[in-house]
């Protein structure tokens, strides 16, 4: 007995463990996101790329003005921080005579010409003179192959301890930080504010629309008895299967008819139907026992009472589960909104039409273009979370019979 529950209790930890491991990589995406979005430019292309956001230290000292950043800096064989204090210092870059791979950066200033006043020729015939180089205390005969720009690090308890190296190639002393500062700043740009409440406007009358309509159209089709309903359904639920790349040019004219361009009443009113919609009720009511509503009918009860008292209560995660599909499918539309609206009408845009432009004014910024991107995704993201209870059970007892 005890054998066989820990053979359970190994089998369902490794399933834990293997589901999870998957989970995490599916989910790695959305993490990045949310933390490239609280990073600084900076950082956002620091290569390797880093998870968590982070930032240089700095540190006041005496005799400065304005705090200096710290750096990691291999001095006498130990790695300790040192304070950068002034960049761009004109320097050499000198090699040893007799190994020309072996180089060194110093000051222009610190090294002079060689005493002897001996030069050097290269294997390429140029001639160069031999200089004499500081280097770690000691003055080397060495030969100038070229320039660069080094910075000057001090230790900051030991202000006579200097450093001169590339400062592009130093590790800067970094900490984990946040700048959630970014959301507010993308909510500024590009009328994101607006956008987002044409969004949830757009998409809150897209769903209501959908359910109202979808829940009497199911309605009808489950439960009423008029000439022709089966053909009927059929002709409507075909229309599933026309692409809508067919539609936006008639489309689009009828709203130019209705003078509906450029405004929102474009982007939901011909949304409020759905064939889809109309099906998934109409699938989930033909489950009702018909008792029921025959008994609520002998009491006279209404057809709209009978559907608001008994259908809908039982209907709740079919309901659940449309609006989450269409919630998604309004949130995220893209392609109508940009066929319908200006592009120079901000007042009207929505959520994808300001990450459009969002993607082109901050390119350079990919922090805040994350960040616009969090704002998107966070919605539908948290409904689906807090919905899958109802999307569960639809999906589970969606093998009814038509």
């Amino acid at each position: 007995m005890k054998s066989f529950k820990l053979s359970r209790f190994l089998t369902n930890m490794g399933a834990y463990i293997v589901l999870t491991f998957f989970a995490l990589i599916m989910l790695f995406p959305f993490i990045f996101m949310v933390t490239t979005s609280l990073k600084t430019p900076d950082d956002t292309f620091n290569y390797p790329p880093r998870l968590l956001p982070r930032e240089g230290v700095e540190i006041a000292l005496d005799g400065f003005a304005k705090p200096v950043p710290l750096y990691l800096i291999e001095k006498d064989g130990v790695k300790s921080e040192f304070a950068l204090v002034e960049s761009s210092i004109p320097a050499g870059i000198y090699a040893e005579i007799e190994n020309l791979s072996s180089t060194y950066s110093v000051p222009l200033d610190l090294a002079k010409p060689s005493a002897t006043g001996e030069q050097f020729t290269l294997p390429d015939g140029t001639v160069l003179p031999i200089m004499d180089v500081p280097i770690n205390g000691n003055i080397m005969q060495l030969v100038q192959m070229g320039k660069t720009a080094l910075g000057r690090f001090i230790d900051p308890k030991d202000f006579s301890r200097e450093v001169f190296q590339v400062v592009r190639t130093s590790q800067p002393v970094t900490k984990v930080t946040a700048h959630p500062e970014n959301y507010s700043h993308v909510m500024t740009m590009e009328n994101m504010g607006r956008s987002l409440t044409n969004t949830i406007l757009v998409t809150l009358f897209v769903v209501i629309g959908q359910l109202v309509t979808s829940v009497m159209g199911g309605y009808a089709f489950a439960r009423l008895r008029f000439p022709g309903k089966d053909k009927l359904f059929v002709f409507y639920l075909g229309t599933i299967m026309i692409p809508f790349v067919m539609l936006i040019i008639p489309l689009y004219q009828l709203m130019v008819l209705f003078g509906w361009t450029d405004k929102l009443a474009a982007l939901i009113f011909p949304w409020i139907f759905s064939a889809y919609g109309t099906f998934l009720m109409r699938q989930f009511f033909i489950t009702v026992p018909k008792e029921i509503e025959e008994a609520a009918l002998i009491d006279g009860a209404s057809r709209f009472k009978i559907l608001y008292n008994i259908f809908l209560p039982a209907a709740a995660p079919a309901l659940a589960t449309m609006a989450t599909f269409t919630f998604l499918y309004a949130w995220n539309s893209f392609f109508w909104p940009l066929v319908i609206i200006n592009t120079g009408n901000y007042e009207n845009h929505v959520l994808t039409l300001t990450l459009n432009m969002l993607r082109g004014r901050a390119s350079d910024s990919a922090n805040l273009i994350l960040a616009g991107a969090a704002i998107s995704i966070l919605p539908p993201f948290l409904l689906y979370i807090l919905g899958q209870r109802f999307f569960i059970e639809s999906a589970m007892s969606s093998g009814v019979k038509g």
